[in-house]
């Protein structure tokens, strides 16, 4: 009987398979007289590999070295990645002296990849590749949501002016002590408005600043339709855009790299050096664009900072606009809760007054004289 290896695949590469694909099986049982198989070779997730999520090896071969994206998407190339041979793997398939005709799939694979001078080095490069459009789209789309942020909040005029009512309500209630004459207040107090009761613990200071505007300054109301990008901001951390913007440059200096070996290659990278020479020139522009947004979006954070009279190193951006968006959340739960409350008192003065016109309406009836002329 023909002896046969067997590799153990983990549960997630069996799950969704279809049994009856008699393809399927061989990939884990293959006669030792149909196939070469070298020990040493990490065959496993190799035959997976090849079999459900690749071209033949040549055509991998031809899509690498002209970094085509349509053939190969990211996902794939790091899956190559993954299971590029290592120096002991490839020293074993260089000392075969066989047939390389009859090697398994795996030894295939491998040989093929070999080819290609530092393979490895070229599938970094390519993923890069295939992947820079949207890291460069998501980072910029990212930039501008926080520089939308800081620009409307120090730009809206009635969020200023609702701050200097905010102090002119504290001074009032402070009036006569050390606190009474303020020139202004730190930032996270705007979150203990809602802390400070009236005597009669139904009001708090957040429901009297509303009343007050609504009075006063009803145009002031609907200030947060100024600050639309908070929300979207307070989703965002600036240490991982300075991680992204970190990720392109590197990847940046890994393609100038390459392109610099690959071009004392000969002829098998010729097509590829042209292509990424290509790309390396369209790149760079992207990234110093994106590196100067970067840098004003860096100035307009501090800016805003320093706004609220806060240190930038003190206190991040985060913590502001997460302070701000809270505010807002309630400033608006405040005032639906006055309106509610004005409605309800409305609605009982509307029922008292009905109330008190009834016996009136009721005894007057009485005192008006019947018209024989009606009575038919």
């Amino acid at each position: 009987m023909n002896s046969i290896y067997f590799f153990v695949c983990s549960s997630n590469e069996f799950i969704g398979q279809n049994w009856n694909n008699l393809s399927f099986l061989e990939l884990f049982f293959q006669g030792s007289d149909r196939f070469t198989n070298l020990g040493g070779i990490k065959r496993k997730p190799c035959n997976f590999l090849i079999h459900y999520h690749f071209l033949p090896c040549e055509h991998r071969q031809r899509s690498v070295l002209a970094l085509e994206d349509s053939a190969i998407d990211a996902d794939q190339v790091e899956n190559l990645i993954k299971f590029c041979p290592t120096k002991e793997e490839m020293d074993l398939i260089k000392g075969y002296t066989g047939d390389k005709e009859k090697l398994g799939k795996c030894e295939q694979f491998f040989l093929e990849l070999m080819k290609v001078p530092r393979v490895e080095s070229k599938l970094r490069v390519f993923s890069f590749k295939i992947q820079f459009h949207t890291q460069v789209s998501d980072l910029r789309s990212s930039l501008n949501v926080v520089n939308s942020a800081a620009e409307q909040v120090r730009n809206s005029a009635k969020l200023r002016r609702i701050m200097q009512t905010i102090l002119s309500l504290g001074n009032a209630l402070n009036q006569g002590t050390a606190r009474g004459a303020a020139i202004g207040f730190r930032l996270d107090s705007l979150l203990k408005l809602t802390d400070t009761r009236a005597r009669n613990n139904k009001m708090t200071l957040m429901h009297y600043l509303c009343k007050v505007l609504a009075d006063k300054l009803p145009e002031l109301l609907d200030f947060s339709e100024d600050l639309t990008s908070l929300e979207p901001a307070s989703k965002i951390q600036l240490k991982f855009l300075a991680e992204e913007m970190q990720a392109l440059s590197k990847g940046l200096e890994k393609v100038v790299q390459e392109l610099s070996m690959s071009e004392n290659d000969g002829a098998i990278s010729e097509n590829f050096s042209k292509i990424l020479r290509e790309f390396l020139r369209f790149a760079e522009a992207e990234v110093r664009t994106l590196a100067s947004l970067y840098s004003a979006v860096g100035r307009n954070v501090d800016a805003l900072i320093l706004y609220f009279g806060e240190d930038p190193a003190r206190c991040p951006f985060e913590q502001v606009i997460s302070t701000l968006l809270n505010f807002v959340r309630m400033f608006n739960k405040a005032h639906n809760e006055n309106c509610k409350q004005l409605e309800q008192e409305m609605k009982k003065m509307a029922e008292s007054e009905k109330s008190k016109m009834a016996p009136n309406e009721s005894e007057r009836l009485l005192h008006t004289p019947i018209q024989s002329g009606n009575v038919k």
